[in-house]
């Protein structure tokens, strides 16, 4: 009954359904790629600091220029080349409004994918085409030649882990020089080669990066974009339109704490990486298929019982991974790098689940 209030489009939508987020039960959670550990010092210390209570009773600055500052000193950049929103999801929804609606044009990308953009693409009446990827998940950028509306992808790609060399993001640049090709970042700290050094050289650029994975900051939703001046201004018409204080006091201060910390972010990186290395040889050793990574999730095929028949019972035992009910993944489980103790919780489940009598039968 109270659908008859809606906009008529409102009803056609179908939003994204994002991992479950328990509340009571104590569980090894692996299910939303979150980071395993705590977020820098400096950022928590930046939380703590008792200026904030002053700060909260006052607008915050609407262009966050302390925060872009320091992302800009961070990548070489200048401010103006930075854009910060409440996190990269809404980055993502200011870059397809700023840059993908063009008649007649489909923007490009790829049919296994993070699965907001589709969303987007029904929000804001983007046309899309969504070139399949590979047998073994990769990406062939020749398939993104011809007319579009623009290219976003991300890389490492989602749910999928594999990433592209640099060489073949300048191949998707060159291939589409009058459109945006805006590449997410969400997972590059976790072993991928960034293309922020390209952006000097690339006018239609745009990266898109978030503290939510690499840094620990899921809680405070902070995202940003950085590329040439005239891909930020067309992001800051956007914003202004909407919502011209979108990042809060606390968001840009703990942001700015934690983007400083190299060391941090170097060394939780790098425990997630050996972490998903080790795990990855485990699962192959437990029969699993398991999709090279560069992000701090693994894609893997269970052989010896179906995907969503051990997702189910590894809930049971306390466990959450992500199964996707989709075409060419429904038989693919992606679990996230927790620590050390949590993945050998994991391995040990999949170990006892597999041995069970009745394993075989719920392929």
């Amino acid at each position: 009954m109270s659908s008859i209030f809606w906009s008529p489009d409102l009803g056609q939508l179908s939003p994204y359904v994002p991992g479950e987020q328990p509340r009571g039960r104590k569980l090894v959670k692996l299910n939303t790629n979150e980071n395993p550990y705590p977020p820098s010092p400096r950022a928590l210390a930046a939380l703590a600091d008792p200026q904030l209570a002053d700060a909260l009773r006052r607008y915050p600055d609407p262009d966050s220029a302390d925060l872009c500052a320091a992302i800009a000193t961070q990548f070489g950049l200048a401010p103006e080349q930075v854009f910060v929103g409440n996190g990269s999801d809404e980055v993502l929804a200011h870059s397809f409004y700023s840059f993908f609606r063009r008649d007649g044009e489909p923007l490009l990308f790829p049919d296994i994918t993070y699965s907001f953009y589709p969303v987007y693409c029904q929000l804001y009446g983007i046309d899309y085409r969504t070139p399949a990827l590979g047998d073994d998940f990769s990406i062939d950028v020749s398939d993104y030649c011809g007319p579009a509306a623009g290219v976003i992808l991300p890389n490492p790609n989602a749910p999928s882990g594999r990433c592209l060399e640099l060489a073949q993001i300048e191949t998707l640049l060159q291939q589409q020089p009058e459109r945006v090709v805006a590449v997410d970042e969400a997972y590059i700290d976790f072993g991928g080669d960034s293309a922020v050094p390209l952006i000097e050289r690339y006018p239609n650029l745009l990266v898109i990066r978030t503290l939510s994975k690499s840094h620990a900051l899921a809680g405070l939703r902070l995202g940003y974009a950085l590329g040439q001046a005239h891909l930020i201004e067309g992001l800051n018409r956007t914003k202004n339109s909407f919502n011209s204080y979108p990042i809060d006091s606390v968001a840009q201060r703990v942001a700015a704490a934690a983007i400083g910390d190299r060391a941090w972010l170097a060394e939780t990186s790098g425990k997630v990486i050996a972490t998903r290395t080790r795990v990855a040889e485990a699962l192959r050793a437990l029969d699993f298929e398991v999709v090279p990574s560069k992000a701090n999730f693994l894609l893997a095929r269970p052989r010896a019982i179906g995907a969503e028949a051990l997702y189910l019972a590894l809930r049971e035992r306390g466990i959450l991974v992500r199964y996707f009910d989709k075409p060419r993944i429904s038989d693919h489980l992606r679990i996230s790098i927790g620590t050390d103790a949590e993945m050998d919780q994991l391995l040990a489940a999949c170990r006892e689940i597999q041995m069970a009598p009745d394993a075989s039968q719920t392929r």
